[in-house]
Order: structure tokens, then sequence, then C-alpha cells
């Protein structure tokens, strides 16, 4: 029996969503007999168990709760944005000596950060929209802003360090710029300025199972116009938001290059497991990556799983394969 401690939450922006992805992944973890799963929320600066008790880590992986000791094999960080994608959960079980699967806290911090993630993906020979760094609100920082607007015209205030189109806003008068630099910088310490471009929204999972790398074909984000997607637009019942996992209208070569792009970034950033990578579609710029999800969403509209589904795979049997996978690699290290 391989014991799982399936941890979700984490007081961040997105605790609710990454509840409701811990739901599925808990349900698909559970259809292998040989799995026993232990869920625990991350919550109040603390491990809380279903029955409200609050469980600890002791040495030798082992999760002591409610007085009765959970030898860990393998954690399941079902975290989205902080602290599970940003690499600290990640660091702490590394500590440990735990086993987990997902990508590790390097790749993780690298791909929470836009700004981090933006340089990399350039090293690497992938086109990004183009930018500007705004490291502290100060008179530097305004002007390196001002003069991206006064460039561009129409941009994407974003927080740097935050997932979901959290702290995200687009400006397209120059009069409202600061205010939003301002607002940004109260999620993250640091302030990324992007230029909005006319795109259609293209998503692939990259996962690794058995060994091998598979990239999906593309799904598609479509929004309502002139409508932002935003977390509430993401995830709201009224949403007019669509997706599919069948888009039309691409072509073969598109659909290539966007594998190949997600594939290189993948290998380059030393991503493992799973990974949601997202795209813009432009007449103007081509094909540039947006942002890469290193524990993608898994809620019942989340594209990670509609698209592996898609590509011929199951949801449990890749879960299982991540977990059996951490467990074999602990046991030779």
């Amino acid at each position: 029996m391989i014991n799982v401690l399936l941890l979700c939450g984490g007081d961040g922006a997105e605790h609710s969503i990454s509840l409701v992805s811990a739901d599925y992944a808990e349900k698909m973890l559970r259809k292998d007999a040989e799995i026993n799963v232990l869920r625990a929320t991350i919550h109040n600066h603390g491990f809380v168990l279903a029955d409200g008790s609050r469980g600890s880590f002791s040495d030798g992986g082992i999760f002591v709760h409610g007085g009765q000791e959970f030898k860990v094999d393998c954690v399941v960080p079902v975290i989205h944005g902080v602290p599970g994608e940003t690499g600290d959960i990640q660091s702490f079980l590394s500590i440990l000596g735990i086993p987990f699967i997902g990508c590790g806290s390097e790749a993780s911090r690298n791909c929470f950060n836009k700004i981090t993630t933006k340089l990399y993906l350039t090293a690497l020979g992938i086109p990004n929209t183009p930018y500007v760094m705004v490291p502290r609100e100060d008179e530097a920082g305004r002007k390196a802003a001002l003069d991206f607007f006064d460039k561009y015209g129409d941009v994407y205030v974003k927080a740097a360090s935050q997932g979901s189109s959290v702290g995200c806003y687009h400006v397209n008068d120059k009069a409202e710029l600061l205010g939003r630099v301002h607002d940004a910088f109260g999620y993250s310490t640091e302030v990324i300025i992007e230029k909005n471009i006319a795109h259609r929204e293209l998503e692939v999972a990259a996962y690794e199972m058995d060994g091998k790398l598979t990239v999906t074909t593309p799904g598609e984000i479509i929004m309502p116009d002139n409508v932002f997607y935003t977390y509430e637009e993401k995830y709201s019942k009224d949403s007019g938001t669509v997706t599919t996992v069948e888009p039309k209208g691409l072509s073969k070569a598109v659909v290539e290059e966007i594998q190949g792009y997600a594939r290189r970034a993948f290998v380059g950033m030393k991503l493992r497991d799973l990974s949601r990578i997202d795209f813009f579609l432009s007449e103007e710029d081509g094909v540039l990556i947006n942002e890469i999800n290193t524990f993608p969403g898994m809620t019942p509209i989340s594209m990670f799983p509609k698209l592996l589904e898609h590509q011929g795979g199951s949801m449990d049997k890749f879960l299982s394969s991540c977990v059996r996978r951490a467990v074999a690699e602990a046991k030779q290290a």
C-alpha cells in the first residue's frame, strides 16, 4: 500500500479553487486500490484534517494527527498559487526528505514569477509578449511604466507573482496607469506591464507518464468580446467563457509550432510530471507563450484534465503513475 498525503488549500488567493481541484484529485487517486489517501488542508498556518483536528510532520516522513501516525510515502500538493506553485511547499518537503509529485521548488518558483518566466523563455528562444519590469514603486519604476504605455498605448498591468489573473488590470487610459501599478504592488513585490495583443487564447497540457513527455493538441478559451479572463470570469457560474478541446481553424503548422515551444519550455525550465502551458495566437505577432502553470486546475471546468483525456489518457492512471514515479525515485536515491 502507498500512503499518499494530499495537501490542498494554502490560504493564498486561490485557496478555494485548490479545494475544488483537491476533490477531483482525491476521487481519481482513490480509484487505485493500492493507494491510501489522507487529506489535509493548509489553513491558518497549519495542516487541518477533515474532522477539524491539526496534523504535523515528525522525523522519518511521519505525519501525526489525532494521536495517529501516518507514514507518508508521497505528497500530492494540489495547491494553486501560494505556497504550492511558488516552490515553498516543495522546499519544505525536500528538507524533510518526503517525495512529492509535480515540479521541484526552483522550476515552480521560476514559472510562478512572470518576469523570471520571460527571462527563461527568451533565453530558450521562445517568443513571448513585449513587456517591461517595474521592480519598485519609485520614480524610476513610474517612468518605465509611463514610457512603456507611451510606446504601446494598450497594456496589461500584472502582479509578477500571482496566479489566476489575480492582480491583473487592463489599461488603455494613461491616467489610470500608475493607480493600477499601485494596485498590482498590493499583490506582489514586483510588477510587470505587457503589451495588449489581439489574440486567440490556446492551451496545451504537457505531462510525463511512464517516462514519456506528451504535449497535447491545443484547447481554446473563447471569451465574450471585450472581457478579460479574470479570476471571477474563470470560476463564476455566470461566466460567459467557453472552452473547447477542438478549436477550429488551426493549421497543422500552428499546432506543431505550439507543441514544439511547449516541449522546449517544459524541458528547458526543468518541469516535471505536469503543466498547462498557455499561448496567444495573433495575426500580428504569431504564436507567443503567455504563461506556464506548474500545478494546473483540476476543477470540473479545468482544461488540463480535459486535454489529457482528449489525448487518450485518463487522470486516475496519470496521477497514479506520478505517485509511483516519485516513490520509486526516492527509493533509488
